[in-house]
């Protein structure tokens, strides 16, 4: 039987459940903070173990447990960094014990909480170790993970329930950030605009009350989406609108979400350094974080109503490629002037924006995507850029972010640059004089129809080239887990 050239989507994770009690003769971790006094101080002491958080320790002898994990002060990261470097460490210790192929053994282990660890504790460890052992390898050998399962042992039998219940909902959260990866890392020779949309279509296929319907370049010509038609017209492999509904029975608020789409992004006309380029293939992560988080909100059945868009299409060069210069006109007429093609994002979600605002009429709107260089350099790789002029949407999403593992900062939308949106030949134009980050949100609020609205930059946390706390190399699923905490702080 030929074996598919990827590996297949949704990623499998490690199974991560809550058990009254722990078993004889499976592998035992012990979790510790920093500084307390437990009856392993006296081998901590001996092992030059600190408990800080994230410090693995290998334990000598075949008694007792075989790892100690330090939680260093036990805030909610502490926990996922844990959880993180616990899982990453045990499947190394599995991989040491392969056959004679080389195969990696695969493990069951078991890991005891601190007695102060309460049900948000074991959540936020259950993220890391479900995001820390996340992998994504396209290659001949066999990629199972070392760590098939992992048991976290509640107080008391009695007391496992609200354990139980709270390490299922960062199950589910934490796929909806694994399966944001898994989009964002496939390479861009599979991963063109219809096969996003197709694997959108066969990943929420399971789920009543979420629909997802494709819109294909026919369908965008007729109904004028001029910017995701300039976009994608360099390419062989024509632009799509993902739009993805979730309408539950007998709910009011209506959230409208909009992600970047750009399978891969070369700059076009206006072309990017080569050095880079190979991760514009992560250029839709705000895409892929969007088509995520409703799956995991549909899953986690949501009382609140969730239409999404993904405009995608890539950025290529050909002689049918878009031009510096030229005058695109959007979805319900606003035009623009075109003075940079690496802008594109800016334009494909000027067509959803506006397309979404005006078919749904929802409460709110909060756009996603990798959009400009700036962002890195103003915030990091670590911080997701938040613009938003509706203080209550802002500090929604500030506690959202803050509540499952992902750093926002607000920055200005002030008045000064608003006029140089301003174009002398369109009404707008792309890519206006000022600060990279600002001028392009400012763009982007042209078309959200006047609705309470939310623009979210992630251009600098989306990728990662390291392990850190929960992180992975690759694209990191940046967001996901925001829009799904932002969804149910409405429901």
């Amino acid at each position: 039987m030929a074996r598919s050239p990827l590996p297949s989507i949704p990623t499998r994770l490690t199974d991560v459940e809550v058990v009254g009690a722990a078993r004889r003769g499976i592998a035992f971790a012990v979790v510790v903070p920093s500084g307390a006094d437990t009856e392993y101080t006296e081998v901590m002491d001996r092992l030059r173990a600190t408990g800080k958080a994230a410090e693995v320790s290998l334990l000598p002898g075949p008694d007792g447990p075989r790892w100690l994990v330090g939680v260093g002060d036990g805030t909610a990261r502490d926990y996922r960094a844990a959880g993180a470097a616990f899982v990453r460490a045990a499947a190394a210790d599995a991989g040491e014990g392969g056959d004679a192929a080389g195969r990696r053994g695969s493990i069951t282990v078991q890991v005891e909480l601190p007695a102060q660890a309460g049900p948000d504790h074991y959540g936020q460890f259950a993220t890391g170790v479900l995001l820390g052992g996340y992998r994504y390898r396209v290659s001949m050998q066999d990629g199972a993970a070392g760590v098939r399962k992992v048991r976290l042992v509640a107080p008391t039998a009695d007391a496992a329930q609200p354990y139980a219940d709270a390490v299922s909902r960062a199950c589910e959260l934490a796929r909806a950030t694994a399966l944001a990866r898994d989009l964002a890392n496939t390479p861009s020779n599979v991963k063109n605009p219809a096969w996003l949309a197709n694997t959108a279509q066969r990943l929420t296929a399971d789920l009543p009350g979420l629909t997802v319907t494709v819109r294909d370049e026919r369908w965008l010509a007729e109904h004028g989406f001029g910017g995701t038609l300039a976009v994608g017209g360099g390419s062989a492999s024509p632009p799509r609108l993902i739009e993805a509904v979730y309408r539950p029975r007998g709910v009011r608020a209506h959230l409208l979400f909009v992600g970047k789409g750009i399978t891969f992004d070369t700059g076009g006309i206006s072309v990017k350094p080569a050095e880079g380029m190979h991760v514009m293939r992560t250029d839709m992560s705000g895409g892929g974080a969007v088509l995520a988080a409703m799956r995991a909100i549909a899953a986690l059945r949501l009382k609140v109503r969730v239409t999404a868009l993904v405009p995608a299409a890539e950025n290529l060069i050909s002689g049918s490629a878009y031009r510096p210069g030229d005058v695109v006109r959007h979805y319900g007429g606003r035009t623009t002037e075109v003075t940079n093609t690496d802008a594109e994002g800016r334009m494909v979600l000027a067509d959803a924006l506006a397309y979404g605002t005006s078919r749904f009429s929802p409460d709110l709107v909060v756009d996603v995507a990798t959009l400009t260089g700036a962002m890195k350099i103003a915030l990091g790789l670590r911080t997701g850029g938040l613009f938003s002029g509706d203080d209550d949407l802002a500090q929604r999403l500030r506690a959202a972010g803050e509540r499952v593992g992902e750093a926002w900062w607000r920055m200005p939308l002030p008045d000064d640059h608003a006029r140089d949106v301003r174009s002398d030949i369109a009404d707008v134009r792309q890519v206006p004089p000022g600060p990279g980050g600002i001028v392009a949100a400012l763009f982007l609020r042209e078309f959200a129809g006047g609705l309470p609205w939310a623009h979210l930059d992630i251009a600098g946390p989306a990728r990662s080239d390291r392990n850190y706390d929960e992180v992975v190399p690759g694209g990191t699923g940046f967001a996901a887990r925001t829009l799904v905490e932002l969804a149910a702080s409405y429901a």
